[in-house]
């Protein structure tokens, strides 16, 4: 018999959501504040969001924080992939521990002297620094996530479905493209959007590697709210939760999609 969710339970799940998301909650409702005092209800406008069209500083570094979000997300679920069927499918190979440690050193070294060492070491090879800069920082943050993500769904994939495809006289290259890389799809779906949303929210390597014309969003926020507040910086923060928010459902839509194509594929070969 199975028995319901108990009262404690349901009071422990709820002051967990509510601790989690009752702040971000918040911060929505006072970005339609009419009011110019942040803690002042002031009632509903849309006043600050036109004010944030205006704001071209923060547009500008709003679409700067995309853009390195976008690339070095990109370079590190690529990167992240690749040394994880390195340290999955190639056994014991010479050098495999000084491998893995550098792969995993970021999840565990702090990110303030990641970021030193990232300046010293742009310094040291006279290298501008600006957006690329902050893109390779990021990348070399993220590519770790998106390796421990796609390396535990390659721990538990049946190896089979690539030795029948092998046995039918698939190269392995067109293997791993067509059968591996499809399967573990949802894995590096799943990596791309952690690093994307990291280097989003990065402030500290971007303090140490950006330069002239490449502040980030989170740098910009900073520099404002040491003095103080403003509504636009609720409005921007909104719209970018509203982003996050969007491209989440958007990415679980598709890992839904392809497990209901993964079934009925497998239902109509146990009917053959």
């Amino acid at each position: 018999m199975r028995r319901g969710p108990t009262p404690f339970n349901v009071v422990s799940v709820a002051l967990g959501l509510a601790f989690l998301y009752l702040p971000i909650v918040i911060l929505v409702i006072y970005s339609f504040n009419a009011s110019r005092l942040v803690t002042v209800w002031g009632g509903w406008s849309l006043h600050w969001y036109r004010e944030l069209l205006r704001d071209e500083a923060m547009l500008q570094a709003a679409w700067q924080s995309l853009r390195i979000g976008a690339l070095s997300a990109t370079a590190a679920t690529v990167l992240g992939t690749l040394a994880a069927v390195a340290l999955v499918r190639h056994g014991r190979f010479r050098g495999r521990t000084l491998f893995s440690g550098m792969v995993y050193a970021p999840l565990v070294m702090p990110e303030v002297i990641t970021g030193v060492a990232l300046l010293l070491l742009f310094v040291a090879l006279g290298v501008d620094r600006g957006f690329w800069t902050v893109t390779l920082a990021h990348t070399t943050l993220t590519m770790c996530f998106v390796t421990v993500i796609v390396q535990s769904r390659l721990v538990g994939f049946d190896r089979s479905l690539e030795e029948a495809a092998m046995d039918l006289g698939c190269p392995p290259l067109k293997t791993f493209l067509t059968v591996t890389l499809p399967l573990i799809a949802p894995a590096i779906a799943a990596g791309w959007m952690l690093a994307f949303s990291l280097s989003l929210d990065d402030l500290v390597l971007a303090s140490f590697t950006t330069g002239p014309g490449a502040t980030t969003l989170p740098i910009r926020i900073y520099s404002e709210v040491r003095l103080g507040v403003k509504p636009e910086i609720n409005a921007i923060c909104t719209v970018i939760i509203a982003v996050v928010a969007l491209g989440t459902v958007a990415a679980s839509l598709m890992s839904k999609r392809g497990a209901l194509k993964r079934a009925r594929a497998e239902g109509l070969g146990t009917q053959v």
